[in-house]
């Protein structure tokens, strides 16, 4: 299995990750995907006239119900398919991949996950807007959206079928290898990785499936079963636990964030000062500018997912009369995400220095990318049984990420191949969880990044090709907001 993967990474790899013509401080280079996800960002954000910035107000609004009229048309409220959509993206991303980026890619990789976080607001708006406008509402009550939809029948409106179909099946092949890899088998590697440190039985060695292996395994059956109990139910039962998950483990992580930070208080300036300075300084580590720039994408985009399509799917199912509304909902995804959460672990990771190594355990998680462990190792630092605390977080993080990433690749499989055929992934999902804890942590890490950001290409495509669309859309919804239109057709409780 391990080897396949390897095969796999080359693959994609050569395919879609070929370099741009230039190259940094020891040979770093700028990866086409990143470059593609940076231009797609700034040329929306400018198009959109910086509507992450003017409209965030209004989008809270949104968020608690103060607009819904009676023509709204969906499955969960807005506030339910935007914890969904969280629980995909604050996961073991903010975590694992804060750790990951600024191990290798210095302090100033977090500067540019901010940049990141900032400009996939406006992607984020955009590939939602668009999934809405778009979706289809199947006979057996379920709603279809997302990167396929908008991509196949928002090009073909634009008379470009050919091209939106083969752009939609190839994004839904990636999103189901997306789901498996980023989704799935990420989640477990890293969370499992972490359980071993504060559950020594299951690093005890055990005979499974004729292998010698340790017992990381009996964790992946575990959260196989209890992933399988939510994701049988849909979408339904998936927002229904995501509404009360996210709030309460966002919420609980930031407490013991600010207790680190309360910890080294007076050095947060310096800590700033810090990922600012690397963040455009040459000598910068791995690569210096350039190289904090690649990560500092690379993890963003890993943990809040803009500009991949993945969101729209869970937003698809929203209940909403106009697809702006639930696209200026979207803008709180990429800002909690990122800006919030992925800086505070951020500042924990580079105020107790674990991110530089030092011990022959860091030092061995650094190399096989055990982002978790080197998160661990930084709250441990303050407060010895924050890691055992922490390994808690992870689990719910891990497993929140699943069932909604589970549903992702479930509407990918089922514009493939039909509604029938679901239970089928559904039981391929489930074992690529057991799958995980008997594979290698590093290449788990490399399959899953690669795979999710080819997300990007034929998304962004179709963003840019539609993105008129989108501005018409939000130009009309201002003129009625300006009027007091929503006033007046809104439910009043």
């Amino acid at each position: 299995m391990n080897e396949l993967f390897q095969v796999i990474n080359a693959f994609v790899d050569k395919i879609l990750f070929f370099d741009i013509f230039f190259e940094q401080i020891e040979g770093v280079s700028f990866p086409f995907v990143v470059a593609w996800l940076i231009l797609g960002g700034v040329y929306l954000t400018i198009k959109m006239g910086f509507v992450n910035l003017h409209m965030f107000a209004h989008s809270f609004a949104i968020v608690r119900g103060k607009f819904r009229t009676k023509e709204d048309k969906g499955l969960i409220t807005p506030f339910q398919s935007l914890a969904t959509a969280l629980s995909a993206t604050v996961g073991i991303g903010n975590i694992a991949a804060v750790s990951i980026a600024i191990s290798l890619g210095g302090a100033g990789a977090a500067f540019w996950m901010i940049i990141a976080g900032f400009l996939g607001m406006t992607l984020k708006f955009t590939e939602v807007t668009l999934s809405v406008k778009h979706r289809e509402f199947l006979p057996d009550g379920t709603i279809m959206g997302g990167g396929m939809e908008y991509l196949s029948r928002g090009l073909a409106q634009k008379g470009m079928h050919n091209l939106g179909k083969i752009l939609a099946i190839i994004f839904a092949f990636f999103m189901i290898f997306g789901a498996l890899g980023a989704g799935n088998l990420f989640q477990i590697s890293q969370s499992v990785a972490i359980m071993q440190e504060h559950i020594p039985f299951l690093k005890e060695s055990s005979l499974t499936f004729g292998l010698v292996k340790d017992n990381g395994y009996l964790f992946g059956l575990f959260m196989a079963i209890i992933t399988g109990l939510v994701i049988i139910g849909g979408i339904k039962r998936i927002a229904q636990v995501a509404a009360k998950i996210v709030p309460l483990m966002v919420i609980f992580y930031l407490l013991m964030v600010f207790w680190v930070l309360g910890t080294y208080f007076t050095a947060i300036p310096d800590a700033f000062a810090l990922i600012f300075t690397e963040a455009f300084s040459p000598t910068a580590v791995a690569g210096g500018m350039l190289g904090a720039m690649i990560q500092g994408f690379q993890r963003a985009v890993f943990s809040n997912e803009a500009g991949l399509g993945s969101a729209g799917i869970a937003h698809s199912t929203a209940k909403v009369k106009y697809p702006v509304r639930q696209g200026l909902v979207s803008l709180y995804e990429p800002f909690i995400d990122t800006v919030v959460v992925c800086t505070m672990t951020a500042l924990v990771v580079i105020l107790t220095g674990s991110y530089l190594g030092g011990t022959e355990a860091l030092e061995a998680a650094i190399v096989a990318k055990q982002g978790a462990v080197i998160t661990s190792t930084a709250f441990g630092s303050v407060v010895s049984w924050f890691s055992t605390v922490l390994g808690f977080a992870i689990f719910m993080f891990a497993f929140s990420t699943m069932v909604t990433w589970s549903y992702y690749g479930e509407r990918a499989w089922v514009y493939l191949f039909g509604t029938k055929s679901s239970i089928i992934y559904k039981l391929i999902f489930l074992a690529f969880i057991v799958i995980a804890t008997i594979t290698e942590t590093e290449t788990m890490v490399e399959f899953s990044s690669i795979l999710f950001l080819a997300l990007a290409v034929p998304n962004i495509i179709g963003l840019l090709i539609l993105s008129g669309d989108v501005k018409e859309m939000l130009q009309e919804y201002l003129t009625k907001l300006k009027s007091g239109e929503f006033d007046k057709e809104a439910i009043r409780d």
